[in-house]
């Protein structure tokens, strides 16, 4: 008779993302509650992002803290992982510093999103020449698989590198066949990668009314720095990182990335984007951002915004905002909405 083994083992896959911050004292003094994301990277086929928050996410009592977070940034998605997220001595005479760290499986979930953060004190021995890194190891564990056998072989599976590949391709500009001109600058793609990624490009460069000959287009009412996202996302489905922007700078950027995403059908995109603009709400930012949700869409960054204004505890500044009174000359309709979710908290 032959003898066998029933083994049960989790498939796992690992992946680990360094962050660098250049010129941090000068993030110093971005803002309580205000943060600087890596571009999203993936590990196990899931998108996370680190978030860094130079003044803390909270006002604290005592101490100089910063803050750092985890967050799950993949769409419609749920799976267990554990990770650790540390401080690198980039000179190599400091042990790594472990910030936030879960030795066991959680699991993430995109609805209610999942994150995780924790507060330390500002990290001045870690900071070489004002610059900061900081390493994310994740570990992914996929379904459990019951395999009979004889033998026990464990082969290691690289993780996908087809992202990689793709936006290595767009930088090189191998085999191109259409080229865009934006406000003076050219950016050279391929039609079939734009046209699997977007129906919009689909139905301009193969549809009916297109041309499928045509090898450069002309491209009105984007910037050029706006369009270069849009490609990057196309062809890896990520941003890039905006780590170089600061403020109202990257906020701004990211809701031109909003229009973009919108006027090309790319939806993964304008929902990233749509949770980017959410968790940096303020009472400054917040009736633009309510605009631009209603302009295009946005359900989801909608409902927050409504939820943020119509808070007992901000209610009074956001109305007294200069804000709100453009708000109510340009979209007045939104003003109905707010009022009809203020009556209902009130209610409840």
């Amino acid at each position: 008779m032959r003898a066998s083994t029933s083994l049960c083992t989790p498939s796992v896959v690992r992946g680990t993302h360094t962050f660098k911050i250049a010129g941090y004292s000068l993030q110093r003094g971005l803002g309580i509650g205000r943060y600087l994301s890596s571009a999203a990277f993936d590990v196990g086929g899931y998108f996370w992002c680190i978030e860094y928050y130079p003044d803390g996410e909270m006002e604290m009592e005592n101490g100089d803290y910063a803050s750092i977070a985890l967050d799950f940034a993949s769409t419609n998605s749920e799976v267990r992982a554990y990770f650790e997220v540390r401080l690198a001595d980039q000179a190599n005479k400091l042990p790594p510093l472990v910030l936030l760290s879960k030795n066991m499986p959680i699991v993430f979930r995109s609805h209610p999103p999942t994150y995780v953060g924790k507060d330390f004190l500002q990290p001045s021995v870690y900071l070489r020449d004002d610059n900061l890194a900081i390493e994310c190891s994740i570990t992914v564990l996929a379904e459990s698989k019951v395999a009979v056998t004889t033998t026990s072989i464990d082969i290691q599976v690289p993780p996908s590198d087809l992202s990689n590949n793709l936006v290595e391709l767009l930088k090189a500009g191998e085999e191109t066949d259409v080229t865009f001109k934006v406000r003076g600058e050219s950016f050279r793609a391929h039609k079939i990668v734009l046209a699997m990624r977007s129906p919009v490009f689909k139905a301009v460069l193969f549809g009916p009314m297109g041309d499928r000959t045509r090898r450069t287009m002309n491209i009105e009412g984007i910037q050029p720095a706006i369009f270069s996202a849009l490609l990057h996302f196309i062809y890896t489905d990520s941003l890039p990182s905006m780590g170089h922007l600061y403020g109202d700078d990257g906020e701004e950027m990211v809701k031109h990335l909003v229009m973009a995403a919108d006027r090309y059908a790319m939806e993964r995109m304008k929902v990233i984007c749509e949770s980017i603009l959410c968790k940096n709400l303020n009472v400054q930012n917040v009736t633009t951002t309510l605009a631009l949700a209603d302009r295009y869409h946005c359900n989801q960054l909608k409902n927050a915004c409504l939820e943020f204004i119509t808070s007992p505890d901000r209610i009074d500044n956001v109305v007294a905002s200069e804000g709100y009174a453009k708000l109510k000359r340009s979209r007045p309709a939104i003003i109905v909405d707010i009022f009809e979710r203020e009556t209902k908290s009130r209610k409840i």
